[in-house]
């Protein structure tokens, strides 16, 4: 597992496949089948032009009632409601909610983090808006030029219930298994597995996140290597779990 060096600040209309095959080229790597590009979700949103400059949103009266709430930027407040079902939990400080995508999460992960640089104002970065048709066509974008066969995870930082502190996970998969349903397979002493379900595109994600940093560390993509399945590939949507099975909202 490694990052790609020398990757360019990314802007609106940048085709992230192309910065990745330079790179690539660059280091004199070569990929290889079942390796797995991991992207951080913030270079796609970049890219898909899902930056907003906070000077240009107008909050309503519903996120002026939950800035109240939550001592938040309304203007924040805005951006998050737009891209929410409803809200899930709040306090002072913390907005919790169901993202349109399904995610429960944090500010319907609008962040302002590496947004822009100093003296150009506030922005704000949202998510993708079909994290799993992003990482599709960057897959194809590599296969195209390298006739290689990889998968893709987009990778974005999450807290998590009961847990401190954030952690990588796949918003967005392509060309890979996101779930191993492990269940009827035995384990070392033959007893067979009942409830064992892998999240296996969250592992590497959190994998992944170790090397990328998530600060200043301006490594964006990684490249795994040495991972085999034969599993189907699914997409992203299929780690959200059913609120059917939800025992806790």
């Amino acid at each position: 597992m490694a990052a790609l060096a020398g990757l360019p600040i990314v802007r609106r209309g940048d085709a992230i496949g192309s910065l990745v095959i330079e790179a690539l080229q660059r280091e004199s790597r070569v990929l290889k089948q079942q390796d797995v590009i991991v992207v951080a979700q913030k270079i796609i949103s970049k890219a898909e032009g899902r930056v907003v400059a906070l000077d240009s949103v107008t909050p309503g009266e519903l996120a002026r009632e939950w800035a109240g709430k939550t001592q938040k930027d309304p203007r924040l407040v805005e951006l998050i409601l737009s891209e929410s079902k409803r809200v899930v939990r709040h306090r002072p400080g913390v907005l919790i909610v169901e993202h349109r995508l399904g995610f429960v999460m944090a500010n319907a992960g609008v962040d302002q983090s590496n947004a822009g640089p100093a003296g150009q104002g506030e922005h704000a970065i949202l998510l993708p808006v079909d994290p799993d048709e992003s990482a599709e066509r960057l897959r194809a974008e590599v296969f195209a030029a390298t006739g290689t066969d990889v998968a893709v995870v987009i990778n974005d930082s999450f807290g998590r219930p009961w847990r401190r502190g954030t952690m990588g996970i796949a918003i967005g998969a392509a060309g890979l298994p996101v779930i191993l349903d492990l269940r009827g397979q035995p384990d070392m002493f033959g007893r067979e597995l009942a409830v064992s379900i892998s999240g296996f595109a969250d592992e590497i994600a959190a994998g992944a996140s170790l090397v990328m940093g998530q600060g200043a560390e301006g490594q964006p993509v990684v490249i795994v290597s040495g991972l085999v399945w034969s599993e189907p590939a699914t997409t992203a949507r299929e780690l959200v779990r059913p609120e059917a099975e939800d025992l806790f909202r």
